[in-house]
């Protein structure tokens, strides 16, 4: 069992930043990829960005292509989204994942747990 608690979540202006933290419980972290997600009112959960469980390979979304990095603290159990050039279309909510994924990081189906969530607001 994983438990996973975002934190970092704000209100910012436009072509601020932010960086999203998540914790995870547990000292098998290192085993599972990590993923974040992002929820806007009305709309549907999508993907961000995933990192690889010995952080060696990321991934994004085209969305967030150059302006987000995920990284990753085995030793803190944590995983961090720094969100830079924020534009008002970033606003959702923005979640954590685990799971043992493979090359499949986009999917959610694929995450096993979930944090419950952090609201990030960008103004214009």
């Amino acid at each position: 069992q994983v438990q996973l608690v975002e934190s970092g979540g704000g209100l910012v202006q436009a072509g601020g930043s932010l960086r999203l933290s998540c914790a995870a419980s547990g000292r098998i972290f290192i085993s599972y990829d990590m993923g974040w997600f992002r929820q806007a009112p009305g709309k549907e959960r999508e993907f961000v960005g995933a990192i690889s469980r010995s952080g060696d390979s990321t991934d994004y979304a085209d969305t967030v292509k150059g302006r987000f990095a995920i990284s990753r603290d085995n030793a803190k159990n944590t995983v961090y989204l720094q969100m830079n050039s924020l534009k008002p279309e970033d606003t959702a909510v923005y979640y954590c994942a685990a799971g043992f994924v493979g090359r499949a990081w986009s999917s959610s189906y694929e995450y096993s747990y979930w944090g419950e969530g952090t609201q990030v607001t960008v103004s214009s």
